[in-house]
């Protein structure tokens, strides 16, 4: 099957995981981040503009802007000209990252949320210039629970290595739903914005709130990253529903793994990856096999999607979006 990965990190130069593409009839979307772990955003961006420049059919990328500095008088046209730059380098949209609402606080120590009003000329840009914005704020809901209510490994995982992102243990910061109304007060202020809610917009345990939203919000676009196993599990008891949230918004749902290639030791193995998960997700979503999950115990059935449903999630919705050819 031909695919659009429209979500993960292609943070090296490494070959292997384009040669899986080209056999594959895959692309990639990388989206550059403003994040600690990954190299400065100029470097990101050097490398997949070199990806891109080898594998024009196959790679395009979100650029993304630095929040150092925020309310000085500089950020904002430093940040509009950084903007400005990255997509006339090529970029296909702009990323925002969840150092705005967990992590950036101003000069009052005050957190800054997505919603902040002096964040406003910027979503203003991009709207005004069809800029496409894909956003990862908050965490998935597990991230305020105490670890042995966490309903899915990964994230048990994650958080019990990582306390310092573990939510629960730092009842000074905002909350989950505080950080879901900042999105949707973005979502109202901004309606002509191109809003692509990264990791099922951080709603991934319940596909009915996700529906309420692009029901209210008709440029409100979400993608599965790295959240379809909280999909899964809600499959095990309401298999129906599940299936009827792809076919019901088929046109407003993107496929990506949220694979980081710069994570492992070697290439292949990063090639590996990508490969896995593709065909495991291609199963879940087309077929009606009875399959298990690494991140989970029990045992849940495909979806068995129509090929016009399939097509629109792991091809049709990015390239209309982010501008591949399909």
């Amino acid at each position: 099957m031909n695919l659009i990965d429209a979500h993960c990190h292609l943070n090296t130069r490494s070959k292997a995981k384009m040669k899986l593409a080209l056999e594959r009839g895959a692309s990639f979307l990388s989206i550059n981040t403003d994040i600690p772990f990954f190299d400065p955003i100029g470097e990101q961006e050097a490398v997949v503009l070199d990806l891109k420049r080898d594998f024009p059919e196959q790679v395009r990328y979100m650029g993304t802007f630095s929040s150092a500095g925020f309310g000085n008088s500089s950020w904002l046209p430093n940040t509009i000209d950084q903007i400005k730059k990255t997509v006339d380098n090529g970029a296909s949209g702009i990323k925002i990252w969840k150092n705005f609402g967990m992590e950036l606080r101003d000069k009052s120590g005050q957190f800054v949320m997505v919603s902040d009003d002096r964040l406003d000329p910027v979503f203003d840009f991009l709207s005004m210039n069809k800029i496409p914005l894909i956003a990862h704020i908050g965490e998935p809901r597990n991230c305020w629970l105490p670890l042995e209510q966490m309903t899915v490994d990964s994230d048990r995982n994650y958080f019990a290595k990582h306390p310092e992102y573990h939510m629960y243990l730092h009842k000074e910061f905002p909350d989950y739903l505080a950080q879901i109304a900042a999105r949707d007060k973005v979502l109202e202020k901004h309606p002509d914005l191109v809003f692509i809610g990264a990791h099922f917009g951080s709603m991934e345990w319940d596909l009915t709130e996700i529906g309420k939203r692009l029901d209210l919000y008709p440029n409100f676009h979400v993608d599965m990253a790295e959240r379809i196993c909280h999909v899964q599990l809600q499959g095990i008891e309401h298999r129906e529903l599940v299936r009827d949230f792809f076919i019901r918004y088929q046109d407003r749902i993107i496929y990506g793994s949220d694979v980081i290639d710069s994570f492992f030791d070697h290439e292949d193995q990063a090639a590996a990856r990508f490969d896995a998960l593709w065909t495991y997700h291609w199963q879940y979503f087309s077929s009606e096999d009875f399959m298990e999950a690494e991140e989970f115990e029990g045992e849940f059935q495909g979806l068995g999607l129509p090929t016009e449903v399939l097509e629109k999630l792991f091809v049709i919705n990015a390239a209309k979006i982010y501008g591949f050819k399909n």
